[in-house]
């Protein structure tokens, strides 16, 4: 962040805090925050836009309940309707004249108008996935595992690979011009199998799952004859594609733990390959995306390798590759528009907001098409790349759909009205929003501050803490939490009980920079504690009024691990734990989801530091002060294991004081609403007991 812009920061905030604080919410309870129907309404979720462009279809439900329908809306906005159940997902011409789509397994066409249907490829097997070729005159499709490519114009049907009986099947990546295309597979045939058992019906089902990370062989496909070239083949994360004419393909080479990144650009014309673009870090890759213009022989990538995830603009005649972004800020999202301009976001303003801007190619120049502080996210560019559809948020506000028209930007189209009346019944704190930097100077750290009502600086309050899931995660900004929303809300009535609530984007979120996400490689849980520690006592420091003799911390999945590690690792400032579908014992998720933990802490059979010290089943002998363990029984990402382990590694060292809540029926993410208000009324009722 900019010093100017910091300072600034740090002066507001010295306003006095008691102008947060509100009295009311008197209509908010743990009931109606978990039970239906949802007091802020469910969030309108993009699907797709109608064949002719002219209209949206987005998922959601009028009435608040969970059970969502899908909605028909004008891309101008105004009223919607309920959309009929037989609706096409369609895939565009190259010149959006028309539009391909499966219907009961097999192939079809059409205008975009809906009129003169076709039926290409009839056939008693399942043809999905179909892909224009850049003329438009050919759709490629995937049938058992192969790919099949079919003319429109006359009666053809080519057969473009033949899988091995036992061997991986077959993915169209892109056409490559309009004699092949680029096809993958992925073998998983050394990948582990792991269990989750279900205990729920007559007989425990054993829950078997095959995970790991896979061989992934790339080729190209001739379509005028059985020949494939490879590209790539190996234990990657690696993707394809290639310029409209077919001369380049550009195979995006990263390694299995995301720590080597190279850019291989394949001439078909010239026969050659040579690297465009090479990255590595200590760290992990992350934000990394590609794609060529839409005719043009030029590729736009994001890399941050200037240690902020910017754009790259490569000119493959020339080989030439030029950064087009640069700063201590992120490009969130970007699409081209045409082959001299694109869209993208950023949140160089501040970090908790974000906004959109066009930029010229030809001439250099930056518009930027969004004023007002909010955050956006969710971009969808139409297919006739006119409008952008996304998602808008400010405090308090959940999010609705906006829309912006490209050929003659104004302002923000709101789009939807999906707010219902009762969230507006409610009293909610506006939390403030805090920039703030850690102990050693130089790491900026963004925190929520949620004060009780009533709220008097004289007085002394316990605190709870709220630490994020997933690690790589943004919480903090200027808007209503979509992935957190049900907490948001238990804050607001932990306030109404007399708590201050706290939430620090930890060292391991996303959005400020590659140096801060990755300071937690193979020892996570220390900067995060750090960071959370270093918020208190700013916070105190300025405040006087919280009582950090009587601090909690909670939260799911990375946040119940953060719960576990934080609480045997300053027991003297965190005095309990509320841990959900937390980990535990981090060997177990190596084997559960290696393509989360292996970039962060290696393998477990070469790495036994980096899992000792970051899993809390290390420490737990040490635990001094009371935790809770909650966890779905039938979870399959983080398995209900690491709470056993814990539990058991408690009891067997003698340890008493901790308490255990297992939900029979709940994976990760709990679907019942009595299931949420029984775990939350749980952890309500521990931290009554103990931070009072």
């Amino acid at each position: 962040m900019r010093l100017s812009s910091l300072l600034l920061v740090l002066l507001i905030l010295w306003t006095p805090a008691q102008s947060n604080a509100q009295s009311g919410l008197d209509t908010l309870s743990l009931q109606s925050i978990f039970h239906e129907p949802v007091i802020p309404g469910i969030r309108p979720a993009l699907r797709s836009f109608t064949a002719n462009q002219d209209s949206i279809y987005f998922s959601w439900n009028d009435s608040s309940y969970f059970d969502t329908g899908l909605y028909k809306m004008s891309i101008e906005g105004g009223d919607f309707k309920k959309a009929v159940d037989d609706v096409q997902w369609s895939v565009f011409s190259p010149n959006n004249q028309h539009i391909a789509y499966t219907k009961d397994g097999d192939i079809y066409i059409s205008r975009t108008d809906g009129s003169g249907e076709r039926r290409l490829v009839a056939s008693k097997e399942n043809d999905r996935s179909p892909t224009w070729s850049p003329n438009g005159r050919m759709i490629a499709f995937e049938r058992n595992g192969d790919i099949w490519v079919t003319n429109i114009a006359r009666s053809e049907l080519i057969q473009v690979t033949k899988k091995e009986d036992d061997s991986p099947n077959f993915s169209i990546r892109s056409w490559a011009g309009n004699q092949k295309l680029v096809v993958s597979q992925s073998d998983y045939s050394d990948a582990k199998t792991v269990y989750f058992p279900e205990y729920e019906g007559k007989f425990v089902k054993p829950g078997e799952s095959t995970r790991g990370i896979p061989v992934v062989s790339f080729y190209t496909a001739h379509l005028n004859g059985s020949e494939m070239d490879t590209l790539l083949t190996g234990v990657n994360r690696s993707s394809a594609a290639a310029s409209s004419s077919g001369r380049y393909i550009a195979l995006d080479y990263e390694d299995a733990p995301l720590k080597e990144r190279r850019i291989y650009i394949h001439d078909t014309h010239r026969d050659t390959e040579e690297i465009l673009f090479e990255d590595s870090t200590e760290g992990w890759l992350h934000g990394t995306s590609r794609s060529f213009a839409p005719s043009a022989e030029k590729l736009i990538f994001t890399s941050e390798q200037s240690g902020w995830n910017h754009l790259y603009l490569a000119d493959l005649k020339n080989s030439d590759v030029s950064q087009l972004t640069s700063g201590d800020y992120e490009i969130t999202w970007w699409s081209w528009v045409d082959d001299e301009t694109i869209l993208f976001a950023n949140n160089e303003a501040d970090y908790g907001e974000r906004h959109l801007f066009r930029h010229n190619l030809v001439e250099g120049s930056t518009e930027q098409l969004t004023s007002r502080e909010a955050y956006r996210y969710q971009f969808s560019l139409s297919p006739d790349r006119t409008k952008v559809v996304y998602a808008k948020t400010y405090f308090n506000e959940p999010y609705d759909l906006y829309t912006i028209d490209l050929d003659n930007p104004g302002e923000e189209v709101q789009l939807t009205q999906s707010v219902p009346e009762q969230f507006y019944e409610v009293d909610w704190q506006k939390e403030e929003y805090v920039r703030f930097a850690g102990r050693d100077g130089e790491t900026d750290l963004s925190m929520s501050v949620l004060y009780p009502a009533d709220y008097d600086q004289s007085k002394t309050y316990p605190v709870v803490v709220f630490a994020h899931g997933a690690g790589s995660l943004q919480n903090v900004y200027k808007g209503w939490s979509n992935n957190y929303w049900r907490e948001y809300m238990f804050h607001q009535y932990l306030n109404m009980k007399g708590y201050i609530v706290v939430e620090v984007d930890f060292r391991h979120s996303t959005g400020y920079g590659r140096k801060f996400r990755e300071d937690v490689t193979n020892w996570m849980g220390k900067y995060e504690t750090i960071d959370i520690v270093d918020g208190l006592d700013w916070l105190q420091e300025r405040e006087g009024s919280l009582d950090l003799d009587n601090v909690g911390i909670y939260g799911g999945s990375y946040g119940g691990f953060m719960a576990l590690y934080a609480v045997t690792d300053k027991p003297d400032r965190f005095h309990a734990a509320a841990a959900l579908r937390k980990v535990s014992n981090w060997e177990n998720y190596y084997y559960a989801n290696p393509w989360y933990t292996l970039p962060r802490l290696g393998h477990p059979d070469e790495d036994r530091e980096h899992y000792d010290r970051s899993s809390p089943l290390t420490y737990a002998s040490e635990l001094e002060h009371p935790v809770i363990l909650l966890h779905g029984l039938k979870d399959d990402n983080v398995g209900a294991q690491d709470a056993f382990q814990y539990a058991e590694e408690l009891i067997q060292s003698g340890n008493t004081n901790f308490e255990m809540m297992i939900y029979p029926s709940e994976r990760h993410g709990f679907t019942s609403p009595h299931s949420w208000y029984d775990e939350y009324l749980r952890i309500f009722n521990f931290f009554e007991e103990h931070l009072k």
